[in-house]
């Protein structure tokens, strides 16, 4: 077993269980890594104002990868330490696109996140769970006019967010032609986040290369970290540590990936990783 003395751990789906909640034995056990002398980072496609303090802020996590990778931050100081947005000349043609179809956006701009008032009636038939769909509606903030938003301000986008909500014959409205429009782009990376979304960021941004970047900071080596996750966007970061670890939960292409499976969110499997390296 490698000499682990990094641990990324991905949120929904993985440390968080199905009601949004991280559960007392992970806490304990993320308590116990942190005395051990590993350092505990969160890898979420969440922005910074996303990841929930009251949830971890007293556990010991030092560092958080953020929106698939393109924003780094210390945890304690709330410091970004790394970040690679989307600049306005590339972003604001693609929103302006993506605005004229009948789907949910977010943009996640300086660890904050924004949506369009317009998406709002969109929230109403997204087939979320109860925890996720709560975390969308309190954490966002509405704007009448977010190109506007962006241009005026010069802002660069970490990454951006849409959902879709089924329709009667089993597709997801817009979805695939949201898909092949941002598969067209080289500039962008495409993945899905779970709940068959789709989010991008700019191309080369991953949960993988942020470990790389934030590893090489903190002088620990990539084959001395672990990466536990769910989903299609913790691929890379699988793929990257020293020891991948795939959620009993995950889907099938992130099993295949992973070095080891763990035991589901429902089944408190980050623990279960954890005590297996500490």
């Amino acid at each position: 077993m490698n000499d682990i003395r990094l641990i990324s751990l991905d949120l929904d789906g993985t440390l968080f269980n199905n009601d949004g909640i991280v559960t007392d034995g992970c806490r304990r056990a993320i308590r116990n890594a942190c005395n051990a002398g590993i350092i505990v980072i969160i890898s979420t496609g969440r922005p910074l104002c996303g990841i929930p303090m009251e949830q971890i802020g007293d556990i010991g996590i030092s560092y958080s990868i953020t929106t698939n990778g393109s924003g780094i931050y210390d945890m304690r100081s709330r410091v970004c330490l790394y970040e690679s947005g989307m600049e306005p000349e590339l972003i604001l043609p693609i929103l302006e696109h993506l605005l004229s179809y009948d789907i949910y956006l977010d943009a996640f701009i300086g660890g904050k996140a924004y949506s369009p008032l317009s998406c709002f009636d969109v929230t109403k038939k997204l087939d979320l769970p109860p925890s996720i769909l709560k975390y969308i509606l309190t954490t966002r903030i509405r704007m009448e006019d977010i190109t506007s938003f962006i241009r005026d301000n010069r802002l660069t986008v970490q990454k951006v967010t849409t959902y879709y909500y089924p329709l009667k014959d089993g597709t997801r409205r817009d979805r695939d032609a949201v898909l092949d429009y941002l598969n067209h782009i080289p500039e962008l990376s495409c993945v899905s986040g779970g709940y068959n979304n789709l989010e991008f960021t700019r191309a080369g941004i991953s949960k993988g290369n942020a470990l790389r970047i934030l590893s090489e900071l903190l002088g620990i080596p990539i084959e001395c970290t672990m990466a536990i996750g769910d989903t299609e966007n913790d691929l890379s970061i699988i793929e990257a540590a020293g020891l991948g670890v795939a959620m009993g939960n995950a889907t099938s292409d992130v099993r295949d990936a992973a070095d080891i499976i763990t035991a589901s969110n429902e089944e408190d499997g980050v623990a279960k990783a954890i005590y297996s390296v500490i």
